[in-house]
Protein backbone atom coordinates (compact mmCIF):
# COMPACT_ATOMS: atom_id res chain seq x y z
CA UNK A 1 0.00 0.00 0.00
CA UNK A 2 1.31 3.42 -0.99
CA UNK A 3 1.51 5.59 1.77
CA UNK A 4 3.79 8.74 1.45
CA UNK A 5 4.34 10.47 -1.78
CA UNK A 6 6.98 13.10 -2.28
CA UNK A 7 7.75 15.52 -5.26
CA UNK A 8 10.39 17.68 -5.86
CA UNK A 9 11.09 20.21 -9.43
CA UNK A 10 8.86 17.43 -11.48
CA UNK A 11 7.06 18.90 -14.29
CA UNK A 12 5.42 21.88 -13.28
CA UNK A 13 5.26 20.81 -9.41
CA UNK A 14 8.17 22.44 -7.48
CA UNK A 15 6.99 20.80 -3.85
CA UNK A 16 4.51 18.14 -2.83
CA UNK A 17 4.17 15.91 -0.21
CA UNK A 18 1.63 13.60 0.12
CA UNK A 19 0.21 11.02 2.85
CA UNK A 20 -2.25 8.26 1.92
CA UNK A 21 -4.42 5.48 3.66
CA UNK A 22 -6.54 2.72 2.45
CA UNK A 23 -9.69 2.88 0.57
CA UNK A 24 -10.98 4.85 -2.29
CA UNK A 25 -8.89 8.06 -3.29
CA UNK A 26 -9.85 10.57 -6.11
CA UNK A 27 -7.55 13.17 -7.66
CA UNK A 28 -9.79 15.94 -9.34
CA UNK A 29 -9.44 19.41 -10.97
CA UNK A 30 -9.94 21.59 -13.81
CA UNK A 31 -8.31 20.11 -17.25
CA UNK A 32 -4.78 20.74 -17.15
CA UNK A 33 -4.56 21.47 -13.73
CA UNK A 34 -1.35 18.54 -13.63
CA UNK A 35 -3.32 15.84 -11.74
CA UNK A 36 -1.70 13.09 -14.13
CA UNK A 37 1.77 14.51 -13.46
CA UNK A 38 1.15 12.84 -9.89
CA UNK A 39 0.32 9.65 -11.47
CA UNK A 40 3.59 10.21 -13.61
CA UNK A 41 5.71 11.02 -10.57
CA UNK A 42 4.33 7.80 -9.25
CA UNK A 43 5.51 5.71 -12.31
CA UNK A 44 8.85 7.44 -12.67
CA UNK A 45 9.62 6.60 -8.39
CA UNK A 46 8.68 2.85 -9.27
CA UNK A 47 10.59 2.78 -12.29
CA UNK A 48 9.28 4.44 -15.16
CA UNK A 49 11.07 5.86 -18.44
CA UNK A 50 12.71 9.14 -17.29
CA UNK A 51 14.18 12.50 -19.40
CA UNK A 52 15.27 15.64 -18.71
CA UNK A 53 11.84 16.77 -20.00
CA UNK A 54 11.27 15.34 -16.36
CA UNK A 55 12.83 18.39 -14.73
CA UNK A 56 11.33 21.53 -13.76
CA UNK A 57 12.46 24.29 -15.81
CA UNK A 58 15.06 26.06 -14.01
CA UNK A 59 15.66 23.30 -11.28
CA UNK A 60 19.03 21.34 -11.22
CA UNK A 61 16.85 18.00 -10.76
CA UNK A 62 14.17 16.27 -9.83
CA UNK A 63 13.07 14.09 -6.81
CA UNK A 64 10.39 11.81 -6.28
CA UNK A 65 10.05 9.44 -3.69
CA UNK A 66 6.94 6.79 -2.77
CA UNK A 67 6.98 4.94 0.57
CA UNK A 68 4.96 1.21 1.02
CA UNK A 69 3.76 -0.80 3.88
CA UNK A 70 4.64 -4.40 2.55
CA UNK A 71 2.30 -6.05 5.41
CA UNK A 72 0.56 -8.80 3.40
CA UNK A 73 3.10 -8.31 0.10
CA UNK A 74 5.27 -11.57 0.56
CA UNK A 75 6.15 -10.97 -3.15
CA UNK A 76 7.72 -7.53 -2.38
CA UNK A 77 9.42 -8.93 0.83
CA UNK A 78 10.83 -11.62 -1.45
CA UNK A 79 12.35 -9.60 -3.48
CA UNK A 80 13.82 -7.19 -1.21
CA UNK A 81 15.44 -10.34 0.91
CA UNK A 82 16.98 -12.04 -3.02
CA UNK A 83 18.37 -8.44 -2.87
CA UNK A 84 19.38 -8.08 0.64
CA UNK A 85 17.92 -4.69 1.23
CA UNK A 86 16.97 -4.35 5.04
CA UNK A 87 13.28 -3.21 5.61
CA UNK A 88 11.15 -2.88 8.59
CA UNK A 89 7.69 -3.85 6.62
CA UNK A 90 8.44 -0.19 4.69
CA UNK A 91 9.72 0.59 1.42
CA UNK A 92 11.01 3.52 -0.09
CA UNK A 93 11.79 4.15 -3.72
CA UNK A 94 13.35 6.93 -4.76
CA UNK A 95 14.31 8.27 -8.35
CA UNK A 96 16.51 11.21 -9.20
CA UNK A 97 16.83 13.16 -12.61
CA UNK A 98 19.36 15.24 -13.38
CA UNK A 99 18.72 18.01 -15.74
CA UNK A 100 21.15 16.74 -18.22
CA UNK A 101 19.07 13.18 -18.00
CA UNK A 102 21.13 10.86 -15.92
CA UNK A 103 19.53 9.84 -13.10
CA UNK A 104 19.83 7.10 -10.25
CA UNK A 105 17.64 4.80 -8.44
CA UNK A 106 17.69 4.17 -4.50
CA UNK A 107 15.57 1.01 -2.43
CA UNK A 108 15.64 1.95 1.05
CA UNK A 109 18.48 4.55 0.39
CA UNK A 110 20.83 1.47 -1.62
CA UNK A 111 21.64 2.63 -4.69
CA UNK A 112 20.18 -0.05 -7.62
CA UNK A 113 20.11 -0.19 -11.72
CA UNK A 114 16.52 1.13 -12.77
CA UNK A 115 15.45 -2.32 -14.17
CA UNK A 116 15.76 -3.55 -10.63
CA UNK A 117 13.68 -1.02 -9.44
CA UNK A 118 11.14 -1.19 -11.93
CA UNK A 119 10.98 -5.30 -11.09
CA UNK A 120 10.33 -4.05 -7.46
CA UNK A 121 7.43 -1.51 -8.69
CA UNK A 122 5.50 -4.34 -10.85
CA UNK A 123 5.11 -5.77 -7.21
CA UNK A 124 3.78 -2.32 -5.56
CA UNK A 125 1.56 -0.54 -7.90
CA UNK A 126 -0.71 -1.66 -10.63
CA UNK A 127 -1.05 1.63 -13.08
CA UNK A 128 -3.67 1.78 -15.70
CA UNK A 129 -4.06 4.40 -18.34
CA UNK A 130 -6.43 6.46 -20.58
CA UNK A 131 -5.75 4.23 -23.25
CA UNK A 132 -4.81 1.08 -20.95
CA UNK A 133 -8.04 -0.55 -22.45
CA UNK A 134 -6.81 -0.80 -26.13
CA UNK A 135 -4.61 -3.46 -24.64
CA UNK A 136 -7.84 -6.06 -24.85
CA UNK A 137 -7.66 -6.04 -28.60
CA UNK A 138 -4.32 -8.19 -27.98
CA UNK A 139 -4.45 -11.91 -27.67
CA UNK A 140 -1.65 -11.53 -25.45
CA UNK A 141 -3.26 -9.87 -23.09
CA UNK A 142 -6.19 -11.40 -23.30
CA UNK A 143 -4.50 -14.39 -21.80
CA UNK A 144 -2.25 -12.94 -19.51
CA UNK A 145 -5.59 -11.77 -18.19
CA UNK A 146 -7.29 -15.11 -17.94
CA UNK A 147 -4.40 -16.68 -16.43
CA UNK A 148 -3.92 -14.14 -13.90
CA UNK A 149 -7.91 -14.28 -12.89
CA UNK A 150 -7.28 -18.04 -13.05
CA UNK A 151 -4.43 -17.41 -10.66
CA UNK A 152 -2.47 -20.29 -12.82
CA UNK A 153 0.82 -19.04 -11.95
CA UNK A 154 2.04 -22.72 -11.58
CA UNK A 155 0.35 -24.47 -14.54
CA UNK A 156 1.78 -21.55 -17.02
CA UNK A 157 4.97 -21.99 -14.79
CA UNK A 158 4.93 -26.33 -15.83
CA UNK A 159 4.20 -25.12 -19.23
CA UNK A 160 6.72 -22.85 -19.48
CA UNK A 161 9.36 -25.12 -18.37
CA UNK A 162 8.60 -28.09 -20.18
CA UNK A 163 8.76 -26.08 -23.18
CA UNK A 164 12.09 -24.86 -22.72
CA UNK A 165 13.04 -28.72 -22.27
CA UNK A 166 10.95 -29.58 -25.28
CA UNK A 167 12.76 -26.99 -27.24
CA UNK A 168 16.43 -28.02 -25.98
CA UNK A 169 16.14 -31.18 -27.51
CA UNK A 170 14.64 -30.01 -30.62
CA UNK A 171 17.17 -27.40 -30.96
CA UNK A 172 20.12 -30.43 -30.84
CA UNK A 173 17.59 -32.74 -33.14
CA UNK A 174 17.50 -29.90 -35.90
CA UNK A 175 21.40 -29.56 -35.32
CA UNK A 176 21.83 -33.37 -35.87
CA UNK A 177 19.99 -33.46 -38.74
CA UNK A 178 22.05 -30.88 -40.15
CA UNK A 179 25.25 -32.74 -40.17
CA UNK A 180 23.63 -35.67 -40.74
CA UNK A 181 22.58 -33.88 -43.96
CA UNK A 182 26.19 -34.36 -45.33
CA UNK A 183 27.12 -37.33 -42.93
CA UNK A 184 28.43 -39.19 -46.40
CA UNK A 185 30.42 -36.74 -47.84
CA UNK A 186 31.93 -35.46 -44.28
CA UNK A 187 32.35 -39.11 -43.28
CA UNK A 188 34.43 -39.77 -46.51
CA UNK A 189 36.81 -36.47 -45.67
CA UNK A 190 37.23 -37.35 -42.00
CA UNK A 191 38.39 -40.64 -42.86
CA UNK A 192 41.04 -39.25 -45.56
CA UNK A 193 42.10 -36.66 -42.95
CA UNK A 194 42.18 -39.41 -40.23
CA UNK A 195 44.33 -41.26 -42.35
CA UNK A 196 46.59 -38.60 -43.59
CA UNK A 197 47.01 -37.77 -39.78
CA UNK A 198 47.73 -41.11 -38.86
CA UNK A 199 50.53 -41.85 -41.24
CA UNK A 200 52.22 -38.54 -39.98
CA UNK A 201 51.62 -39.81 -36.45
CA UNK A 202 52.19 -35.80 -34.85
CA UNK A 203 53.64 -36.47 -31.65
CA UNK A 204 52.26 -33.44 -28.75
CA UNK A 205 55.13 -31.07 -28.32
CA UNK A 206 57.46 -32.98 -31.06
CA UNK A 207 56.70 -29.12 -33.59
CA UNK A 208 57.95 -27.29 -31.01
CA UNK A 209 60.90 -30.03 -30.69
CA UNK A 210 61.75 -30.13 -34.68
CA UNK A 211 61.65 -26.25 -35.17
CA UNK A 212 64.42 -26.12 -32.53
CA UNK A 213 66.50 -28.74 -33.24
CA UNK A 214 66.47 -27.07 -36.92
CA UNK A 215 67.67 -23.96 -35.62
CA UNK A 216 70.53 -25.37 -33.83
CA UNK A 217 71.46 -27.76 -37.05
CA UNK A 218 71.52 -24.41 -38.55
CA UNK A 219 73.84 -22.60 -36.49
CA UNK A 220 76.71 -25.27 -36.43
CA UNK A 221 79.34 -23.25 -37.85
CA UNK A 222 78.78 -20.11 -35.30
CA UNK A 223 78.66 -22.39 -32.36
CA UNK A 224 81.76 -24.35 -33.66
CA UNK A 225 83.46 -20.75 -34.08
CA UNK A 226 82.61 -19.23 -30.61
CA UNK A 227 82.92 -22.35 -28.30
CA UNK A 228 86.88 -22.78 -29.79
CA UNK A 229 87.21 -19.41 -29.06
CA UNK A 230 86.37 -19.53 -25.52
CA UNK A 231 88.22 -22.73 -25.01
CA UNK A 232 91.08 -21.26 -26.13
CA UNK A 233 90.97 -18.40 -23.35
CA UNK A 234 90.39 -21.01 -20.46
CA UNK A 235 93.13 -22.94 -21.73
CA UNK A 236 95.61 -21.34 -24.07
CA UNK A 237 99.12 -22.07 -24.98
CA UNK A 238 100.15 -20.31 -21.44
CA UNK A 239 97.60 -22.29 -19.50
CA UNK A 240 94.15 -19.58 -19.87
CA UNK A 241 92.31 -18.59 -17.50
CA UNK A 242 92.37 -21.93 -15.59
CA UNK A 243 95.93 -21.95 -14.88
CA UNK A 244 95.77 -17.83 -13.77
CA UNK A 245 93.17 -19.12 -11.30
CA UNK A 246 95.46 -22.32 -10.41
CA UNK A 247 98.35 -19.96 -9.78
CA UNK A 248 95.96 -17.39 -7.97
CA UNK A 249 95.06 -19.64 -5.61
CA UNK A 250 98.17 -21.44 -4.68
CA UNK A 251 100.31 -18.20 -3.79
CA UNK A 252 97.82 -16.75 -2.00
CA UNK A 253 97.05 -19.65 -0.09
CA UNK A 254 100.32 -19.23 1.59
CA UNK A 255 100.20 -15.88 2.80
CA UNK A 256 97.33 -17.50 4.59
CA UNK A 257 99.77 -18.09 7.35
CA UNK A 258 101.11 -14.38 7.52
CA UNK A 259 97.55 -12.74 7.64
CA UNK A 260 94.15 -15.03 8.55
CA UNK A 261 91.90 -12.17 6.80
CA UNK A 262 93.21 -13.62 3.13
CA UNK A 263 91.18 -16.74 4.28
CA UNK A 264 87.93 -15.71 2.10
CA UNK A 265 89.86 -14.48 -0.65
CA UNK A 266 91.73 -17.84 -1.09
CA UNK A 267 88.67 -19.50 -0.91
CA UNK A 268 86.78 -17.86 -3.57
CA UNK A 269 89.90 -18.21 -5.69
CA UNK A 270 89.53 -22.16 -4.84
CA UNK A 271 85.96 -22.05 -6.23
CA UNK A 272 86.50 -19.94 -8.73
CA UNK A 273 89.46 -22.10 -10.27
CA UNK A 274 87.10 -25.38 -9.87
CA UNK A 275 84.38 -23.40 -11.83
CA UNK A 276 86.37 -22.59 -14.76
CA UNK A 277 88.01 -26.19 -15.14
CA UNK A 278 84.02 -27.92 -14.98
CA UNK A 279 83.39 -25.04 -17.15
CA UNK A 280 86.19 -26.12 -19.89
CA UNK A 281 85.40 -29.92 -19.59
CA UNK A 282 81.62 -29.22 -19.88
CA UNK A 283 82.64 -27.15 -22.99
CA UNK A 284 85.21 -29.71 -24.47
CA UNK A 285 82.32 -32.46 -24.13
CA UNK A 286 79.70 -30.05 -25.99
CA UNK A 287 82.05 -29.25 -29.01
CA UNK A 288 82.47 -33.39 -29.65
CA UNK A 289 78.71 -32.96 -30.71
CA UNK A 290 79.14 -30.25 -33.18
CA UNK A 291 79.20 -32.56 -35.72
CA UNK A 292 77.22 -32.22 -38.87
CA UNK A 293 74.89 -35.17 -39.97
CA UNK A 294 73.60 -34.46 -43.28
CA UNK A 295 71.09 -37.82 -42.65
CA UNK A 296 69.26 -36.08 -39.66
CA UNK A 297 69.51 -32.53 -41.29
CA UNK A 298 67.47 -33.79 -44.55
CA UNK A 299 65.01 -35.94 -42.79
CA UNK A 300 64.61 -33.17 -40.38
CA UNK A 301 63.61 -30.69 -43.02
CA UNK A 302 61.53 -33.42 -44.61
CA UNK A 303 59.97 -33.83 -41.29
CA UNK A 304 59.04 -30.39 -40.60
CA UNK A 305 57.92 -29.52 -44.14
CA UNK A 306 55.55 -32.37 -44.03
CA UNK A 307 53.82 -31.56 -40.99
CA UNK A 308 53.96 -27.76 -42.32
CA UNK A 309 51.96 -28.96 -45.10
CA UNK A 310 49.19 -30.47 -42.89
CA UNK A 311 49.25 -27.72 -41.13
CA UNK A 312 48.75 -25.00 -43.64
CA UNK A 313 45.75 -27.30 -45.20
CA UNK A 314 43.85 -27.32 -41.77
CA UNK A 315 44.64 -23.89 -40.77
CA UNK A 316 46.00 -24.58 -37.74
CA UNK A 317 49.67 -24.11 -36.06
CA UNK A 318 52.09 -27.61 -36.68
CA UNK A 319 51.89 -27.65 -32.31
CA UNK A 320 48.20 -28.84 -32.27
CA UNK A 321 48.40 -31.32 -34.91
CA UNK A 322 48.23 -34.16 -32.38
CA UNK A 323 45.23 -32.40 -30.96
CA UNK A 324 43.94 -31.40 -34.30
CA UNK A 325 43.92 -35.62 -35.02
CA UNK A 326 42.17 -36.43 -31.62
CA UNK A 327 39.68 -34.29 -32.41
CA UNK A 328 39.01 -35.61 -35.89
CA UNK A 329 39.21 -38.84 -35.07
CA UNK A 330 36.32 -38.09 -32.24
CA UNK A 331 34.47 -36.69 -35.11
CA UNK A 332 34.66 -39.73 -37.19
CA UNK A 333 33.18 -41.73 -34.32
CA UNK A 334 30.87 -39.82 -33.45
CA UNK A 335 29.26 -40.02 -36.96
CA UNK A 336 29.76 -43.27 -37.77
CA UNK A 337 27.61 -44.15 -33.90
CA UNK A 338 25.42 -41.58 -35.61
CA UNK A 339 22.08 -43.85 -36.50
CA UNK A 340 22.36 -45.08 -32.92
CA UNK A 341 22.47 -41.20 -31.55
CA UNK A 342 19.84 -40.07 -33.53
CA UNK A 343 17.60 -42.54 -32.19
CA UNK A 344 18.66 -41.85 -28.60
CA UNK A 345 18.06 -38.10 -29.56
CA UNK A 346 14.71 -39.09 -30.90
CA UNK A 347 13.49 -41.26 -27.92
CA UNK A 348 14.23 -38.43 -25.77
CA UNK A 349 12.57 -35.59 -27.45
CA UNK A 350 9.33 -37.45 -27.69
CA UNK A 351 9.24 -37.84 -23.84
CA UNK A 352 10.18 -34.12 -23.84
CA UNK A 353 6.86 -33.75 -26.15
CA UNK A 354 5.00 -36.26 -24.06
CA UNK A 355 6.01 -34.04 -20.76
CA UNK A 356 4.73 -30.81 -22.67
CA UNK A 357 1.56 -32.17 -23.66
CA UNK A 358 0.39 -33.37 -20.31
CA UNK A 359 1.47 -29.99 -18.51
CA UNK A 360 -0.31 -27.83 -21.76
CA UNK A 361 -3.78 -30.15 -21.04
CA UNK A 362 -3.51 -29.26 -17.56
CA UNK A 363 -3.43 -25.93 -18.33
CA UNK A 364 -5.90 -25.88 -21.04
CA UNK A 365 -8.68 -27.47 -18.47
CA UNK A 366 -7.27 -24.88 -15.44
CA UNK A 367 -7.86 -22.21 -18.23
CA UNK A 368 -11.16 -23.40 -19.24
CA UNK A 369 -12.12 -22.97 -15.33
CA UNK A 370 -10.64 -19.83 -14.77
CA UNK A 371 -12.76 -18.76 -18.35
CA UNK A 372 -16.33 -19.61 -16.55
CA UNK A 373 -15.46 -17.94 -13.27
CA UNK A 374 -14.43 -14.86 -15.33
CA UNK A 375 -17.38 -14.75 -17.75
CA UNK A 376 -19.63 -14.99 -14.83
CA UNK A 377 -18.13 -12.10 -12.88
CA UNK A 378 -17.50 -10.09 -16.10
CA UNK A 379 -20.77 -10.81 -17.52
CA UNK A 380 -22.44 -9.42 -13.99
CA UNK A 381 -20.48 -6.29 -14.07
CA UNK A 382 -21.64 -5.56 -17.50
CA UNK A 383 -25.17 -5.05 -16.08
CA UNK A 384 -24.23 -2.29 -13.97
CA UNK A 385 -21.62 -0.71 -16.62
CA UNK A 386 -24.59 0.61 -19.19
CA UNK A 387 -24.43 -2.40 -20.75
CA UNK A 388 -27.52 -4.64 -19.75
CA UNK A 389 -27.80 -7.65 -21.33
CA UNK A 390 -24.69 -7.61 -22.57
CA UNK A 391 -22.76 -10.88 -22.15
CA UNK A 392 -18.81 -11.82 -22.39
CA UNK A 393 -17.18 -15.26 -22.99
CA UNK A 394 -13.99 -16.37 -23.06
CA UNK A 395 -12.88 -18.81 -26.06
CA UNK A 396 -10.70 -21.40 -24.97
CA UNK A 397 -10.05 -23.44 -28.48
CA UNK A 398 -6.74 -26.31 -28.08
CA UNK A 399 -4.94 -26.26 -31.02
CA UNK A 400 -4.31 -29.30 -33.59
CA UNK A 401 -2.51 -30.50 -34.29
CA UNK A 402 -0.65 -29.55 -31.33
CA UNK A 403 1.24 -26.56 -31.08
CA UNK A 404 4.74 -25.90 -28.27
CA UNK A 405 4.82 -22.44 -26.78
CA UNK A 406 6.05 -21.12 -23.62
CA UNK A 407 2.11 -20.55 -23.41
CA UNK A 408 0.68 -23.60 -24.26
CA UNK A 409 -1.27 -25.29 -26.77
CA UNK A 410 -4.26 -22.75 -26.14
CA UNK A 411 -6.15 -20.18 -28.85
CA UNK A 412 -7.79 -17.74 -26.43
CA UNK A 413 -9.96 -14.70 -27.39
CA UNK A 414 -12.16 -12.81 -25.65
CA UNK A 415 -15.66 -12.37 -27.41
CA UNK A 416 -18.94 -9.78 -26.23
CA UNK A 417 -22.16 -9.07 -26.88
CA UNK A 418 -22.81 -5.57 -25.82
CA UNK A 419 -26.76 -5.51 -26.55
CA UNK A 420 -28.89 -8.48 -25.77
CA UNK A 421 -29.87 -10.83 -29.04
CA UNK A 422 -26.86 -10.18 -30.85
CA UNK A 423 -23.91 -12.94 -31.00
CA UNK A 424 -20.86 -12.73 -29.26
CA UNK A 425 -17.84 -11.89 -31.13
CA UNK A 426 -14.36 -10.83 -30.79
CA UNK A 427 -14.07 -7.63 -28.60
CA UNK A 428 -12.17 -5.87 -30.40
CA UNK A 429 -14.39 -5.48 -33.19
CA UNK A 430 -17.46 -5.24 -31.72
CA UNK A 431 -16.65 -2.81 -28.56
CA UNK A 432 -16.76 0.54 -28.66
CA UNK A 433 -13.98 2.60 -26.77
CA UNK A 434 -16.39 3.30 -24.05
CA UNK A 435 -17.52 -0.35 -23.85
CA UNK A 436 -13.64 -1.23 -24.09
CA UNK A 437 -12.96 0.82 -21.02
CA UNK A 438 -16.20 -0.39 -18.54
CA UNK A 439 -14.84 -4.03 -19.40
CA UNK A 440 -11.54 -3.03 -18.52
CA UNK A 441 -12.75 -2.10 -15.38
CA UNK A 442 -14.52 -5.46 -15.23
CA UNK A 443 -11.48 -7.59 -15.96
CA UNK A 444 -9.77 -5.74 -13.36
CA UNK A 445 -12.43 -6.11 -10.47
CA UNK A 446 -12.53 -9.93 -11.70
CA UNK A 447 -8.70 -9.83 -11.64
CA UNK A 448 -8.50 -8.07 -8.27
CA UNK A 449 -10.83 -10.77 -7.08
CA UNK A 450 -8.17 -13.32 -7.76
CA UNK A 451 -4.38 -12.06 -7.09
CA UNK A 452 -5.46 -8.41 -5.33
CA UNK A 453 -2.17 -5.82 -5.59
CA UNK A 454 -1.41 -3.66 -2.67
CA UNK A 455 -2.17 -0.11 -4.73
CA UNK A 456 -4.17 0.33 -8.27
CA UNK A 457 -3.92 3.60 -10.01
CA UNK A 458 -6.52 4.38 -12.73
CA UNK A 459 -5.97 7.92 -14.97
CA UNK A 460 -9.28 8.46 -16.56
CA UNK A 461 -10.44 5.29 -17.29
CA UNK A 462 -13.95 6.65 -16.62
CA UNK A 463 -13.45 8.54 -19.81
CA UNK A 464 -16.44 7.97 -22.14
CA UNK A 465 -19.04 7.33 -19.69
CA UNK A 466 -21.54 9.55 -17.91
CA UNK A 467 -24.65 9.57 -15.89
CA UNK A 468 -25.56 6.67 -14.02
CA UNK A 469 -23.33 4.38 -15.87
CA UNK A 470 -20.56 6.83 -14.21
CA UNK A 471 -21.83 6.30 -11.41
CA UNK A 472 -21.62 2.59 -11.30
CA UNK A 473 -17.67 3.07 -12.41
CA UNK A 474 -17.23 4.84 -9.37
CA UNK A 475 -18.75 1.70 -7.44
CA UNK A 476 -16.94 -0.81 -8.69
CA UNK A 477 -13.81 0.88 -8.02
CA UNK A 478 -14.91 1.40 -5.06
CA UNK A 479 -15.34 -2.22 -4.73
CA UNK A 480 -11.94 -2.54 -5.63
CA UNK A 481 -10.65 -0.36 -3.03
CA UNK A 482 -12.45 -2.37 -0.02
CA UNK A 483 -9.64 -5.47 -1.23
CA UNK A 484 -6.85 -2.70 -1.18
CA UNK A 485 -6.16 0.84 -2.16
CA UNK A 486 -7.52 2.40 -4.97
CA UNK A 487 -6.12 6.07 -6.71
CA UNK A 488 -7.96 7.18 -9.50
CA UNK A 489 -7.87 10.60 -11.33
CA UNK A 490 -11.54 11.47 -12.84
CA UNK A 491 -13.37 14.07 -13.97
CA UNK A 492 -16.63 12.71 -13.41
CA UNK A 493 -18.48 13.64 -10.18
CA UNK A 494 -20.55 10.58 -10.25
CA UNK A 495 -16.85 8.66 -9.53
CA UNK A 496 -15.47 11.25 -7.04
CA UNK A 497 -18.92 10.85 -5.00
CA UNK A 498 -18.51 7.29 -4.42
CA UNK A 499 -14.68 7.61 -3.09
CA UNK A 500 -13.23 7.52 0.25
CA UNK A 501 -11.42 10.78 0.05
CA UNK A 502 -10.65 13.29 -2.62
CA UNK A 503 -7.83 15.65 -3.91
CA UNK A 504 -7.83 18.93 -5.53
CA UNK A 505 -5.56 19.59 -7.96
CA UNK A 506 -4.88 23.65 -9.04
CA UNK A 507 -3.35 25.88 -10.81
CA UNK A 508 -2.47 28.98 -10.10
CA UNK A 509 -0.47 32.39 -11.80
CA UNK A 510 1.16 34.57 -8.97
CA UNK A 511 3.52 37.03 -9.98
CA UNK A 512 3.72 35.55 -13.45
CA UNK A 513 4.81 32.44 -12.66
CA UNK A 514 2.64 29.45 -13.02
CA UNK A 515 2.13 27.43 -9.11
CA UNK A 516 0.89 24.12 -8.81
CA UNK A 517 -1.83 23.43 -5.60
CA UNK A 518 -3.03 19.99 -4.53
CA UNK A 519 -4.88 19.94 -1.28
CA UNK A 520 -6.51 17.48 0.78
CA UNK A 521 -10.74 17.84 1.10
CA UNK A 522 -13.04 18.42 4.25
CA UNK A 523 -16.51 17.63 3.98
CA UNK A 524 -17.59 21.13 3.07
CA UNK A 525 -14.55 21.42 0.19
CA UNK A 526 -15.81 18.20 -1.30
CA UNK A 527 -19.39 19.46 -2.16
CA UNK A 528 -17.68 22.78 -3.49
CA UNK A 529 -15.29 20.74 -5.58
CA UNK A 530 -18.59 18.09 -6.73
CA UNK A 531 -20.33 21.38 -7.53
CA UNK A 532 -17.87 22.59 -9.61
CA UNK A 533 -17.60 19.53 -11.49
CA UNK A 534 -21.40 19.19 -12.20
CA UNK A 535 -21.81 22.90 -13.01
CA UNK A 536 -18.43 24.38 -14.20
CA UNK A 537 -18.00 27.78 -13.13
CA UNK A 538 -21.66 28.99 -12.19
CA UNK A 539 -22.18 27.05 -8.87
CA UNK A 540 -25.70 27.93 -8.03
CA UNK A 541 -27.77 26.86 -4.33
CA UNK A 542 -29.17 24.11 -6.41
CA UNK A 543 -26.50 23.09 -7.75
CA UNK A 544 -24.54 22.70 -4.44
CA UNK A 545 -27.72 20.62 -3.20
CA UNK A 546 -27.09 18.11 -5.94
CA UNK A 547 -23.27 17.50 -4.69
CA UNK A 548 -24.90 17.19 -1.19
CA UNK A 549 -27.06 14.53 -2.36
CA UNK A 550 -24.20 12.67 -4.35
CA UNK A 551 -22.26 12.50 -1.54
CA UNK A 552 -24.41 11.17 0.82
CA UNK A 553 -26.09 8.90 -1.92
CA UNK A 554 -22.02 7.62 -2.38
CA UNK A 555 -21.48 7.13 1.87
CA UNK A 556 -25.34 4.86 1.40
CA UNK A 557 -24.05 3.04 -1.08
CA UNK A 558 -20.25 2.20 -0.61
CA UNK A 559 -19.31 0.21 2.57
CA UNK A 560 -16.63 1.79 5.37
CA UNK A 561 -13.10 0.93 4.12
CA UNK A 562 -10.43 -0.67 6.77
CA UNK A 563 -7.60 1.70 7.22
CA UNK A 564 -4.40 0.24 7.69
CA UNK A 565 -4.69 0.30 11.58
CA UNK A 566 -8.02 -1.46 11.57
CA UNK A 567 -10.17 1.64 12.52
CA UNK A 568 -12.39 3.03 9.74
CA UNK A 569 -12.06 5.74 7.37
CA UNK A 570 -13.63 9.14 6.97
CA UNK A 571 -14.24 10.45 3.91
CA UNK A 572 -12.47 13.25 4.89
CA UNK A 573 -9.62 12.05 6.46
CA UNK A 574 -6.62 9.72 5.44
CA UNK A 575 -4.84 12.13 3.21
CA UNK A 576 -2.63 15.18 4.30
CA UNK A 577 -0.85 17.57 1.52
CA UNK A 578 1.01 20.68 1.26
CA UNK A 579 2.51 21.60 -1.95
CA UNK A 580 3.39 24.48 -4.60
CA UNK A 581 4.59 24.20 -7.89
CA UNK A 582 6.06 26.30 -10.79
CA UNK A 583 7.37 25.43 -14.01
CA UNK A 584 6.62 24.43 -17.82
CA UNK A 585 3.18 24.38 -18.72
CA UNK A 586 2.96 20.45 -19.58
CA UNK A 587 4.39 17.33 -17.86
CA UNK A 588 6.06 14.78 -20.07
CA UNK A 589 4.66 10.98 -19.42
CA UNK A 590 7.04 8.64 -17.48
CA UNK A 591 5.15 5.78 -17.92
CA UNK A 592 6.75 2.87 -17.99
CA UNK A 593 6.63 0.63 -21.63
Amino acid sequence: MLTHLQIRDFAIVDAVELEFDRGFTVLTGETGAGKSILVDALLLAVGGRADSGSVRHGAERSEVSATFALRGNAAAVAWLAEQSIEHDDECQLRRVVAADGRGRAYVNGQAVPVQSLRSLGELLVDVHGQLEFQSLARRGYQREALDASGRLETETAAVRAAYQAWYSLEQQRASFEQRLRDRESRLDLLRHYVTELAALDPKPGEGDALVEERKRIAGLGRLAEVTAQVEGLLSGDDGGVVDALGRAHAQLRQLVALDAALEPTVAQLEEASIAAREALSSLRRYTDTLEADPARQEWLEARLAAMEAVARKHRVDVATLAELRDRLEGELAELDAGALSEAALQQQLAQAAERYLRAANRLSERRRAAAAALDAKVTESMQTLGMPGGVFKTRVEVQQPPVYSAHGNDEIEFLVSANPGQPERPLAKVASGGELSRISLALQVAAVEAAPLPCLVFDEVDAGVGGAVAEMVGRQLHALATRGQVLCVTHLPQVAAQSDRQLRVSKQVVGGTTRTRIEALDAAARVDEIARMLGGTKITERTLEHAREMLDSGRRAAPSVASSNGTATKTDRGVRAASGGSGSPRARSARAK
